[in-house]
C-alpha cells in the first residue's frame, strides 16, 4: 500500500511529492524484477485516479504517489503539462519503459492497457478475450465515466439548477447501469475473468450511487460488492483518501471554469 502524503500539504510541483510505496506483494515476481524502479503515479483520489491505484495494488508493483491537487489547479502546472498534455490526472511515468527508457502515459484507459501489457495481468493476450476487455474498458471511458460526471456536475456542482440537464444525465446513468446489470446476469465479471474493465468501472459505479439507487440492479450490486471485497481494491481506494474534501468556491473555477490558452 502506498504511503500517505502529509495531510493538507500539496506540492508546488509534482516532482516534490514523491511517496514511496511499501514493499510489493509477492505476486508476478518475475515481472516485478524487471521493474525495480517505482512507477510514478500522478494522482488525486477520484474515480479516474482509483482505476490506476487499484491496478498498481493488484499488480503488487512498486509505485510512488505524486498528489496533483485538482482543486488548487495543480493539474495546470507546466511540469505536469509535460506529462499529461490534457491537464488531467491520472498520469504515470515508468522509469523502466520500452527499451529500458522512461515513458509517460496519460489517460486512465491507456494507462490500464499499458500496465496490463507490461505485467501480463488483467489484460489477456488472446485476441478474443482481449476484445471483450477492451469493449468494456472503452465503454467506461466513453460512456459510464462521462455520463456519471455530467450527472454529478448538474446535480451537485452547477451554480444553477437546470432540470432538463439533471434529468437527461441521471436517466442516462440509469440506462448505463442497466446495461451493466444485464451483462453481469450471466457472468461474475464484465469480460468473464476479473480485468482492467472491472477496475475501470468500479469507482464510477460507486459515484453513480449518488444519483441512481443501485438496489434496482441486483447483478450489478453483487458485482460491486464482489469487486469491493478484494484487498487490493480496498487498498487502492484508500490511497490518499484523506486529501479529498468538499470543494470551495475558489476551487470551483479550477475544476469547471478553464478554457484553452
Amino acid at each position: 500500500m502506498a504511503k500517505k502524503p502529509a495531510s493538507g500539504s500539496a506540492p508546488k510541483s509534482p516532482k516534490t511529492s514523491a511517496r514511496k510505496r511499501a514493499k510489493p506483494a509477492k505476486i508476478a515476481a518475475k515481472s516485478l524484477k524487471k521493474s525495480a524502479k517505482p512507477i510514478l503515479l500522478y494522482y488525486w483520489p477520484t474515480p479516474n485516479g482509483h482505476k490506476i491505484s487499484i491496478m498498481l495494488e493488484e499488480l503488487g508493483a512498486p509505485y510512488e504517489v505524486h498528489p496533483v491537487n485538482i482543486g488548487k489547479g495543480e493539474q495546470f502546472a507546466p511540469a505536469f503539462l509535460k506529462i499529461s498534455p490534457n491537464n488531467r490526472m491520472p498520469a504515470i511515468v515508468d522509469p523502466d519503459g520500452p527499451g529500458g527508457k522512461p515513458i509517460s502515459v496519460f489517460e486512465s484507459g491507456a494507462i490500464l492497457q499499458y500496465l496490463g501489457r507490461k505485467y501480463g495481468r488483467f489484460y489477456p493476450d488472446a485476441e478474443r478475450a482481449r476484445v471483450q476487455v477492451e469493449e468494456w474498458l472503452m465503454w467506461q471511458v466513453g460512456g459510464l465515466g462521462p455520463m456519471v460526471g455530467q450527472a454529478n456536475h448538474f446535480n451537485t456542482y452547477a451554480p444553477e439548477k437546470i432540470p432538463y440537464a439533471q434529468k437527461r444525465y441521471t436517466n442516462e446513468v440509469h440506462r448505463l447501469l442497466g446495461v451493466m446489470d444485464k451483462r453481469l446476469a450471466t457472468r461474475k465479471y464484465l469480460a468473464g475473468s476479473y480485468s482492467v474493465a472491472d477496475m475501470a468501472c468500479w469507482s464510477w459505479v460507486l459515484s453513480a450511487a449518488a444519483h441512481v439507487p443501485l438496489e434496482e440492479f441486483v447483478h450489478l450490486t453483487a458485482w460491486r460488492d464482489r469487486v469491493g471485497r478484494r484487498p487490493a481494491v480496498q487498498r487502492g481506494k484508500a490511497v490518499a483518501a484523506q486529501l479529498r474534501k468538499p470543494i470551495t468556491k475558489d476551487q470551483h473555477k479550477h475544476l469547471f471554469g478553464r478554457r484553452a490558452g
